[in-house]
């Protein structure tokens, strides 16, 4: 089945508050959505979240990195007969990297919604759900499940409002929860003192730092919250600062997981050679997509280290449709986060509502590709530019869709 005509799209994703960390803030989120049409009128679709302080590119640099001749002529060969021929294509898919990124990630939020839009419109195409990838590109950790469990998130609220949050994350039944330390001007050490007090001894707490402290601070700040029990510590230093890292598992015994430093297998196989982590976080967009993610769990596992799949802030359902395919058919995943839906957005591309329920507890999604159906109208409300990149040309910007 041919390739008709691929469109990439800009959208800004409107949030319900204002989110912040210690790397960014944002009120909003800017996307890269692709959109694949087959030659029946099949269309699938995909997202990026570009990060300029997690993987160095732009929205700009996604567009550009989707109009090249090598990423074309690929997209004009596919032609597969089965969906297990689709994704071993889709899996070698040629990517350029720029001479000077060596990490070998930067545009990977627009590969991620290429390779999605593509899987989502081929799954489609052949019934097959997303989550039947993992079975055929990593089938020693395809483990299928009916549901998932999500870890509840605690941003910048502190004092009663602090209060008020942990026992509304209790009362939920949240098993585990994550904290972002590190902003300025906020007390880690009386935050974690109530979370530990209101959330209780039973609930998992970690800590995200988002590269905040540096490698002299560092051994300061852990030593004041490692006594609240933590699971894990999340990106404590920049990437720069990362080979301090060792020393600091071997020395305070905290789990350390790479974040902003884990975007490629050459981060991967980087910090297992500087023995730098316990624990990678995968998130789809910044890892390069589904299948990359999965060459990382992959690499994880047989060096021995965790993983957990994470998200992006402001995520629309197309990725949290994919965390949850990954979520429902990957093993030995530590934690899971994402499908935040509609606690976080105000509007979004499908009347399907993703949001997990009590306890962080959300179902396996079953149908055909990522398994939603989203809303040509919603996506145009939200587009700040369009721009089709492979195929015809002439048509108008939001065909009616023919699924």
């Amino acid at each position: 089945m041919n390739i008709y005509r691929v469109t990439a799209y800009l959208v800004r994703l409107p949030l319900k508050r204002t989110v912040r960390h210690a790397s960014f803030e944002r009120s909003q989120s800017e996307h890269v959505l692709v959109r694949v049409e087959l030659d029946d009128g099949t269309v699938g679709y995909g997202e990026g979240a570009p990060r300029e302080y997690v993987t160095g590119d732009s929205t700009e640099e996604a567009f550009g990195l989707l109009r090249r001749k090598s990423l074309h002529q690929f997209l004009a060969s596919l032609r597969p007969a089965r969906f297990e021929t689709a994704v071993a294509a889709i899996a070698e898919m040629p990517w350029e990297y720029a001479p000077d990124d060596a990490r070998q990630c930067r545009g990977h939020a627009a590969r991620c919604a290429l390779e999605l839009a593509l899987l989502d419109a081929y799954g489609r195409f052949f019934r097959q759900p997303l989550y039947r990838v993992t079975a055929i590109i990593a089938p020693e950790l395809y483990q299928p499940r009916s549901e998932v469990r999500y870890s509840g998130v605690i941003t910048d609220a502190e004092g009663w409002k602090l209060q008020g949050v942990a026992l509304a994350l209790r009362a939920y039944g949240f098993r585990d929860v994550k904290v972002k330390v590190g902003i300025v001007g906020k007390d880690d050490v009386e935050r974690l003192r109530i979370l530990r007090r209101w959330c209780g001894e039973q609930v998992e707490l970690r800590i995200d730092a988002n590269e905040a402290w540096s490698a002299t601070e560092v051994w300061e700040r852990l030593a004041q919250l490692r006594p609240f029990g933590l699971s894990a510590v999340e990106q404590p230093v920049p990437h720069e600062d990362r080979m301090i890292l060792k020393q600091v598992r071997q020395e305070l015994r905290v789990p350390i997981m790479l974040d902003e430093s884990l975007c490629s297998l050459v981060d991967g196989q980087r910090a297992i050679a500087e023995e730098s982590c316990d624990l990678f976080n995968l998130r789809l967009s910044k890892c390069g997509g589904f299948i990359p993610a999965l060459r990382l769990a992959q690499l994880a596992r047989k060096h021995g280290l965790g993983y957990q799949l994470g998200c992006h802030v402001g995520e629309s359902a197309i990725l949290s449709a994919a965390g949850r395919h990954f979520a429902c058919s990957v093993a030995g995943l530590r934690w899971c986060e994402g499908s935040y839906d509609r606690f976080l957005l105000r509007e979004n591309v499908t009347r399907a509502n993703l949001t997990f329920g009590w306890g962080g507890w959300a179902p396996a999604l079953t149908g055909a590709g990522l398994g939603i159906k989203i809303s040509p109208e919603a996506v145009q409300g939200m587009t700040v530019r369009r721009e089709e990149i492979f195929g015809i040309t002439e048509s108008a910007a939001f065909d009616v869709e023919r699924q």
